[in-house]
């Protein structure tokens, strides 16, 4: 739960950052939005939850 809310508002932030800037305008993050919102309700969803589970422990598994 953590980690997917932690990606949503990560995800938030550059979309808005990408507004702001002028590099995406407000149509297309609505579409891009709506297209999300969509294929979570989808039979894809649990394999996309599972890829980015998998991309967020190796990232948390890599030492420094």
């Amino acid at each position: 739960m953590a980690i997917s809310l932690s990606v949503v508002l990560l995800l938030a932030i550059i979309l808005v950052v990408l507004i702001r800037g002028g590099n995406i305008k407000a149509g297309p993050a609505i579409v891009a939005i709506l297209f999300g919102f969509f294929l979570a309700s989808t039979g894809m969803a649990p394999s996309i939850n599972r890829l980015m589970n998998s991309i967020a422990e190796s990232i948390n598994s890599i030492r420094f």
